[in-house]
């Protein structure tokens, strides 16, 4: 089957031979093949035009250019130029070229290739998330005056990295123009002993600079864009560092961008879309804390930006370092492997610069009944004597006031009555619906009829009430998303209660003087694949916040093997646990997993047809609602999205991948209903 750009029609086509095209004058190649930017699966093909004596020069392959198809203008890449066609008729010409800039280089056509086969996706679904909208402005800007002169970085010594067995070596690597691969669990700072992150990875940054190769360094959020850069900027002086985030708007997202295609940048600090970045002759590629979900693409065809990384350093011969405070299973399956090395502190080290974490059991059962209270009494003492010296830091893993509520008689959960979705509650007594955010009048509950309603759990703003009481004339700071004063970058040393959701720790001058980790059970104890991981790191994050000496205290029944890997600082350990674990389950990393979304039907079929390939497949089930609940009547169950899997083991990895994206273009050109898939998702559930 073919689609020819003059007809715009599917037609069957038999392969045809070649001919050349007669150019005009002065026109070398008067073929352009364009890829189109289109979200149609089954058009991630290459359509050929002729390219006009006029457009010629500024047609180059990598620029973008408007062409006729389908009898409307549409927008695509050069992919190619050639002096030869298998079509049979008269070219259609290139219409215009929206920028004469190419803003694709060979290595990202390679590696929006790669990404696209990996997670059974397409070209231009890539090439989206790959290359900003162009902003002219912005364009003109960047391309003005002389290119900067850049420093040239002497190679570093071991610094930092001497803590960690192999981290001078890798350096030396780095500087010799190698392309070592290394996962590495990185240490509190603390003074004499350990240095920060933004430290180690200053360090590595300047072994590959000092190689003349460019630094990609990639983080959660574009708020860590900023601090990560400014730091960088510090450590490396006279090193220009551009940060590269969609949320930092349109025109300063493709100045950024356009800087680093023309080479007047060659370090950059980004979020996970800049993975792509187009660092010219790229040593070095850096992840921080990878375990974090906002890593991961939100649109097709759903890459993680660790796993573009991983392709990237195979593509491009650059070097690799996963690192973050607590290791991700992914990382350790990449060690386990042999395909990356794992930078290991001593254990002498470890015991110097990990926090004095601590999980208290006969503590709280000789407390009687306050041992068994949300705060117990045994943390009251903690925090009352910590506070006196500086900040205390407690972690509530829900935001809000009360985010789940209950029937105040059976203990039913409370649901909305329009859409079914979970109710939550307000300060002052006010509930709403947490997926349709109406607030029910007259709510009766559907099991025993009840009106009243009682706090199921409770948040961080909630907490922050209870904690200002226990603790009068001392102040009370509540960070998280959701709060009134939204996220806190960092407080200052002075006496203070710092109640926070994970991720939106302040940074505390000096270090926190106390961690409690509240509601530990809660967070650990989840059913979903990767709860406990997920855990583990977001109590590290927090831990690592902490002054030297200072108490990390978890409460709330967290599950015990992970409360114990963390007690011990033994990440490395924990992910090797959990790999073995999905090895003998048959879930991702250990096995390709690809996760199916869509109408009962579709699934089933696709279910079907990957059996007969000798695939594992579950399912099909209701999938979760997006406010995590299920159709709660036969109309909405019968418009339900279902769920199923497909499992292969890693050497079938690839063909599984190859086979959904053959089956996905197959239905596509057919126009049956669409099914999301997603290869090797962080979460099943």
């Amino acid at each position: 089957m073919k689609r020819t750009a003059q007809q715009g029609e599917l037609i069957a086509a038999p392969a045809r031979p070649e001919r050349t095209i007669t150019a005009p004058d002065g026109v070398i190649d008067p073929v352009a093949r364009v890829l189109l930017d289109t979200p149609v699966s089954h058009l991630d093909r290459l359509f050929d035009y002729r390219v006009p004596a006029a457009l010629d020069a500024d047609a180059r392959v990598g620029t973008r250019v408007a062409v006729r198809f389908g009898g409307q203008e549409a927008h695509g890449w050069v992919w190619e130029r050639d002096s030869t066609t298998t079509h049979p008729g008269a070219l259609t010409p290139v219409r215009r070229v929206i920028s004469d800039l190419p803003v694709l280089t060979p290595a990202t056509m390679r590696l929006a290739e790669s990404v696209a086969e990996r997670g059974a996706g397409s070209r231009p679904d890539v090439l989206r998330v790959a290359v900003p909208p162009r902003h002219a402005r912005a364009e003109a800007s960047a391309r003005e005056g002389p290119a900067p002169v850049l420093p040239r970085w002497p190679a570093p010594g071991s610094g930092g990295w001497a803590a960690y067995e192999g981290g001078a070596e890798m350096l030396r690597s780095l500087a010799d123009g190698g392309a070592p691969r290394s996962v590495v669990t990185v240490l509190p700072g603390r003074e004499g002993v350990t240095a920060s992150w933004p430290e180690l990875l200053a360090d590595a940054a300047q072994a590959a600079l000092s190689a003349g190769r460019g630094v990609l360094v990639l983080v959660a959020t574009a708020e860590m864009t900023e601090d990560l850069a400014s730091a960088l900027t510090a450590l490396l002086p006279g090193e220009p560092v551009v940060t590269l985030a969609a949320d930092r708007g349109p025109a300063r997202r493709y100045r950024a961008f356009t800087r680093l295609l023309l080479g007047r940048a060659r370090v950059v600090v980004g979020t996970r879309g800049a993975a792509f970045a187009p660092v010219a002759d790229l040593g070095l590629a850096v992840i921080w804390d990878d375990g974090d979900d906002r890593l991961a693409e939100r649109h097709a065809p759903y890459a993680h930006a660790r796993t573009v990384l991983a392709l990237r350093s195979s593509l491009e011969r650059c070097g690799l370092l996963i690192a973050s405070h607590a290791r991700s299973v992914e990382a350790q399956a990449y060690v386990e492997r042999g395909w990356a090395a794992s930078l290991a502190a001593p254990r002498s080290v470890v015991r110097a610069a990990a926090p004095r974490v601590e999980v208290p059991g006969v503590e709280l059962e000789a407390e009687g009944a306050s041992g068994a209270a949300r705060f117990p009494s045994f943390a009251h003492r903690a925090v009352r004597a910590a506070v006196e010296a500086g900040p205390v830091l407690i972690q509530v893993p829900r935001g809000g006031y009360a985010p789940l509520v209950a029937c105040d008689r059976c203990r039913a959960p409370a649901r909305c009555a329009t859409c079914g979705g979970p109710m939550t509650m307000e300060r002052g007594g006010m509930t709403s619906c947490r997926w349709c955010g109406r607030s029910p009048h007259g709510w009766r509950c559907e099991s025993c009829g009840s009106e009243r309603l009682r706090m199921r759990s409770v948040g961080s703003a909630r907490t922050g009430e209870e904690l200002g009481r226990a603790f009068p004339g001392v102040g009370v700071v509540v960070s998280g998303a959701r709060e009134d004063h939204g996220v806190i970058a960092e407080v200052d040393d002075s006496p203070r209660l710092v109640v926070a959701t994970p991720g939106a720790e302040p940074v505390a001058q000096g270090g926190y003087r106390a961690v409690i980790l509240m509601d530990a059970g809660a967070l650990s104890s989840r059913v979903d694949m990767g709860a406990t991981v997920e855990a583990v790191r977001r109590w590290t994050n927090a831990a690592a916040l902490a002054a030297p000496g200072a108490r990390v205290i978890v409460l709330g029944g967290p599950e015990p093997v992970a409360a114990q890997h963390f007690l011990r600082w033994d990440h490395e350990g924990f992910a090797r646990r959990e790999l073995a674990e999905r090895m003998e389950l048959h879930l991702p990393p250990a096995w390709r997993t690809a996760c199916l979304d869509g109408p009962r039907r579709a699934v089933e079929d696709l279910l079907m047809a990957g059996q007969d390939e000798g695939y594992e497949a579950l399912g099909p089930v209701e999938a979760p609602r997006a406010g995590g609940g299920r159709a709660t009547d036969s109309a909405q169950a019968s418009q339900a999205t279902h769920r199923g899997l497909l499992r292969a083991p890693a050497p079938r990895g690839r063909e599984l991948a190859a086979w959904l994206r053959h089956r996905l273009r197959d239905r596509s050109a057919r126009r049956e209903d669409p099914i999301r898939v997603e290869l090797d998702p962080t979460r099943l559930w």
